[in-house]
C-alpha cells in the first residue's frame, strides 16, 4: 500500500470513528446527510464533481420530500441505482437499479407495509457511512455490506456477503424514482460482463441510459424475467425486465462496476475500461475524494468555528453535484434531436436547472470552474444547434419546460462578458438573439415590447416576463461588449418591459389581459392557484423585487429611495398566516414574505445596498445563513436546487453576492470567516479578510482593496480575477455610513433613468 492512499485511509477512519481533532484534509469537513432530511432532497451516495454516475441508495418513493431517492428519515433501502439528482422538487432518474439480497428468489421491491414480499431490507444509520466520493452500509435483513464509489461514468461496487446459500444480486429495470420503465432489455453476453438499456417516461418523458456491467467472479447463474415471469436465461426485452444473479454458495466478495452511456452498451463496456480497468476498489475511492479535495481547495477559509466549515465545505460540495457529464469518455454524446454526436470537441452537460442555478450557481463557477463554464455553454449551444432554441430546464437530453423564463440568456451572456473562455462568441449571440427573437413561450409580445396577456399566457406570464427581462439586459451587455451597437439599444428597450407590469395604485406587478385592464384575480399575499397564476412558485410580494438589472430604475418606480427602503423594510416584516391553504411549501426559510426556500428571493436582502443602507444587507444576509443553513439533515431549509441554495451560502458566506449576474459585480454583505481565500481557476489568489469578526460583530466598518480605502459596497468580477485583498473592518453596530456612495461607478452601467450602458 502506497503512503498516499495509507494517509487517506486513517482519514476516513477519523472521520467515520467520529474523531474532531483538526482534520488536515477539506473533505473531512463535508457532512453529505446535510440536506438529505427536511426539504433539502440532497443527493447521498458516491460521485466524483460534475460526473455523470451517482451511485446511492434509493428508498421507497413517498412523494416530494423522496426526489433524490433518499431521505434522511426513512429506514428502508430498495437498491442502488446509477443515477440520481441532487435537490430537484420533482422526482426522476433512479435508473439501473442493483441490489444484492439472500435466500428464495425475490423480483420485487416489494411494498412498504409488506416489504419482507420484496428485496427491500432494513438498515440503520449506525451501520452507514458516507464521505465525497463513497458511500456504504449494511442491509440489516441479509447482513450483506454494500460499499459503492465511483468515477465520472462508472459506479463501482462491493459488496461483502455473509456465509449462508443462495447469495443474489438483482438489476431491475422496471425501477425508477417517479417514473415508468417504457422499453427495458438485458444481456448475458459472457461470464463477466452484462449489458442492456433502460428507457423511461417521468419528469423528462422520453429518455434511454445504456450500460454495461463487469462482474469480478464468473457468472454461472442468470435468469430473465419481464416483472415475476421468467423468460430467457441469457437475454429479453420487455417493459419491466430483471436479471437475477444467482451463487448458490455465497461468495466472500462480489464487485461490480456499472458503466452507463446515453449512446449504447458498448461505450459504457468502453467507458469501464477507460476509467476502471482494475478492480481496486481502494483507489477508485481515494481518487473520487482526492477529485473533491481539488474542488474544495479552490476556496480555503479560517475560522475557529468547526460547524461553520462543516456547513461551507458541504455547500461547496453541494454545489459541484450538476450540472452532469452527458458523454461517454470518447465523447460520443446523444444529443436532443436523438442524434448521435461522435467525439465532440466539447465535455457536454446535462441537469440545467437554470430557473434556479443562474443566480448563483453559475456565477461561483465563474471564479471557480471557469474552464467548465466554456463546457457548460457549447453543451446549451449544442443544444440550440439540435432544436433551434436554448434550454430551459434540460435533462439528459430532453428539455423539460420547466419554470420561466429561459435563463440560458443569462448564464451565457455572464460567460462571455466575465472572459471564460472555451467557446465561439458570435455562435454564441447569434444562439441568444435567435430564441430571443422567436415565438417560444411569449416572446412573440416581448419582441414586440408588449405585455404578454394572462388571458393569452394562462401559466406565469409575469414571472415569465420579469426573468426575460433580466435575460435581454444580459444580452444587451453582450452586445455592447461585441460593438453590436443596434442590438444593444434593441434589447435594453426590452431590459425595461418590466416596467409594464406595474400596477401604480396597487403597489405591485401583475397580470395584465389582452384588452388592457389588469388580471382581476389578484392577492398579493396569496402564492397558489388561483390567485398566482401570473407568478410561479411565488406571489406578489415576492416577484415586486425581480429586476435585478436595473435596481435604481425600479427606485425610481417606487417613488424614490425612502419609498424603496420603506417597502423592503414592509416585505421582511409582513407575516402571512402559516395555517393558511393558498401558501406554497415551497415557501420555505420565511421572514416576512421573504422565502429563502425559493429562488426569487435570494437577492432580495442584497438590495437594500442599493439605497444606502447596506447595514441593513449585512444584518439580514448575517440572519439568513445562521437561521436557514445548519450542519444537521435538515440543514438546507428547501429544495437544494441542484446547487443554488448552497451556492447561495458560499457566495453570501464569503461576504459577496452577484444581484445581477451578467453585471460582473458582486454586492458585499457580511462576510462569516475571519479570512477566505480564492483561488480562481482562471487568476490569482483573492482574499477577504474580516477583522474583528464575530457572531456579533456583523456590520462593516470600513474596507480597504489592497491597502487603499473602498468605500463602495460592491467587488468586480475582475478585482477578484486579478488577485488582491479585500480588507473588512466589522462592528457591533452599523456604521451607517458605508455603502453610502451608489453601489455603481461612472463607468459601470446599470439600467436604470440614464444608467444602464453609460
Amino acid at each position: 500500500m502506497n503512503k498516499q492512499r495509507f494517509i487517506s485511509m486513517v482519514g476516513s477512519l477519523i472521520l467515520f470513528s467520529g474523531f474532531t481533532a483538526e482534520s488536515q484534509r477539506l473533505t473531512d469537513y463535508v457532512d453529505p446527510y446535510i440536506g438529505s432530511g427536511g426539504h433539502g432532497h440532497v443527493f447521498v451516495g458516491a460521485n466524483v464533481p460534475f460526473g455523470a454516475v451517482q451511485a446511492g441508495p434509493s428508498n421507497f418513493y413517498k412523494g416530494w420530500d423522496w426526489c433524490s431517492g433518499y431521505n434522511y428519515q426513512d429506514s428502508v433501502i430498495i437498491g442502488f441505482p446509477q443515477l440520481h439528482l441532487s435537490g430537484t422538487g420533482i422526482g426522476d432518474l433512479g435508473d439501473i437499479l442493483v441490489m444484492p439480497y439472500m435466500g428464495e428468489i425475490k423480483l420485487d421491491k416489494g411494498v412498504e407495509t409488506h416489504r419482507y414480499s420484496g428485496y427491500s431490507s432494513l438498515y440503520s444509520h449506525k451501520n452507514e457511512k458516507v464521505r465525497p466520493g463513497y458511500y456504504a452500509v449494511k442491509l440489516d435483513d441479509y447482513g450483506v455490506e454494500v460499499e459503492l464509489t465511483a468515477s465520472e461514468r462508472v459506479g463501482f461496487h462491493r459488496y461483502t456477503f455473509p456465509q449462508g446459500e443462495n447469495a443474489r444480486i438483482i438489476i431491475d429495470l422496471k425501477e425508477g424514482i417517479n417514473d415508468k420503465s417504457t422499453e427495458t432489455y438485458i444481456e448475458l453476453t459472457d461470464r463477466y460482463t452484462i449489458k442492456g438499456y433502460r428507457s423511461s417516461s417521468g419528469w423528462a418523458k422520453k429518455q434511454q441510459v445504456f450500460f454495461a456491467i463487469r462482474t469480478s467472479i464468473p457468472v454461472k447463474n442468470f435468469l430473465v424475467y419481464d416483472n415475476d415471469k421468467k423468460i430467457n436465461e441469457k437475454k429479453g426485452k420487455g417493459e419491466s425486465i430483471k436479471g437475477l444473479i444467482t451463487f448458490p454458495q455465497a461468495p466472500r466478495t462480489v464487485l461490480l462496476k456499472v458503466g452507463i452511456s446515453p449512446v449504447s452498451a458498448d461505450n459504457a463496456l468502453a467507458n469501464i475500461k477507460a476509467e476502471i480497468p482494475d478492480w481496486d476498489f481502494e483507489e477508485i475511492s481515494n481518487r473520487a475524494l482526492d477529485k473533491w479535495e481539488k474542488e474544495l481547495a479552490k476556496v480555503r477559509i479560517e475560522t475557529k468555528n468547526e460547524a461553520d466549515k462543516r456547513i461551507f465545505y458541504t455547500s461547496m460540495y453541494h454545489a459541484m453535484m450538476h450540472p452532469s457529464l452527458f458523454n461517454d469518455h470518447n465523447g460520443d454524446y446523444m444529443g436532443s434531436d436523438g442524434n448521435v454526436y461522435k467525439k465532440a470537441s466539447h465535455n457536454n452537460y446535462t441537469i440545467f436547472s437554470l430557473w434556479d442555478t443562474y443566480r448563483a450557481a453559475h456565477p461561483l463557477f465563474t471564479i471557480t470552474n471557469a474552464t467548465k463554464v466554456g463546457d457548460f455553454v457549447n453543451s446549451m449551444l449544442a443544444v440550440f444547434d439540435q432544436t433551434g432554441a436554448l434550454p430551459i430546464w434540460h435533462l439528459r437530453g430532453y428539455e423539460t419546460g420547466t419554470m420561466v423564463g429561459i435563463n440560458s440568456f443569462q448564464v451565457i451572456a455572464e460567460a462571455y462578458l466575465k472572459g471564460c473562455k472555451g467557446f465561439d462568441a458570435e455562435r454564441a449571440y447569434h444562439a441568444l438573439k435567435t430564441t430571443a427573437l422567436s415565438d417560444l413561450r411569449g416572446l412573440n409580445f416581448v419582441r414586440d415590447l408588449k405585455p404578454i396577456p394572462s388571458d393569452v399566457m394562462r401559466n406565469r406570464p409575469v414571472a415569465t416576463a420579469l426573468e426575460y427581462a433580466i435575460g435581454d439586459a444580459s444580452i444587451a451587455l453582450m452586445a455592447k461588449k461585441m460593438g453590436k451597437a443596434e442590438d444593444c439599444d434593441y434589447f435594453k428597450k426590452r431590459a425595461g418591459n418590466y416596467k409594464l407590469y406595474y400596477d401604480k395604485e396597487a403597489g405591485f406587478f401583475r397580470g395584465i389581459m389582452a384588452d388592457g385592464s389588469w388580471n382581476p384575480v389578484f392577492d398579493p399575499l396569496k402564492s397558489k392557484r388561483p390567485y398566482a397564476t401570473d407568478y410561479a412558485e411565488g406571489n406578489a410580494w415576492q416577484y415586486l423585487w425581480l429586476t435585478p438589472q436595473d435596481v435604481y430604475g425600479f427606485i425610481e418606480l417606487l417613488g424614490g429611495e425612502d419609498a424603496f427602503i420603506d417597502r423592503l423594510d414592509m416585505f421582511f416584516s409582513l407575516r402571512s398566516d402559516p395555517s393558511d391553504p393558498d401558501v406554497l411549501i415551497d415557501l420555505t426559510g420565511g421572514i416576512g414574505q421573504y422565502a429563502h426556500g425559493n429562488e426569487p428571493s435570494h437577492h432580495i436582502a442584497y438590495l437594500y445596498a442599493y439605497a444606502g443602507q447596506q447595514w441593513k444587507t449585512a444584518r439580514f444576509a448575517r440572519y439568513i445563513m445562521k437561521e436557514f443553513y445548519t450542519d444537521k439533515p435538515d440543514g438546507i431549509i428547501g429544495n437544494e436546487d441542484c446547487g443554488q441554495m448552497s451556492a447561495w451560502y458560499v457566495l453570501s458566506s464569503l461576504g459577496i453576492y452577484p444581484v445581477f449576474t451578467a453585471s460582473g459585480e458582486y454586492v458585499i454583505g457580511s462576510p462569516v470567516f475571519d479570512k477566505a481565500t480564492i483561488h480562481p481557476e482562471n487568476g490569482k489568489p483573492f482574499s477577504i479578510e474580516a477583522v474583528n469578526n464575530s457572531p456579533e460583530n456583523i456590520y462593516i466598518q470600513s474596507v480597504e482593496l489592497n491597502g487603499k480605502d473602498y468605500p463602495y459596497a460592491y467587488i468586480s468580477h475582475q478585482d477578484i480575477i486579478d488577485g488582491g485583498i479585500l480588507k473588512i473592518i466589522m462592528g457591533n453596530k452599523p456604521n451607517y455610513n458605508y455603502g453610502k456612495n451608489p453601489i455603481r461607478r461612472p463607468q459601470t452601467g446599470r439600467i436604470g433613468k440614464k444608467r444602464f450602458i453609460d
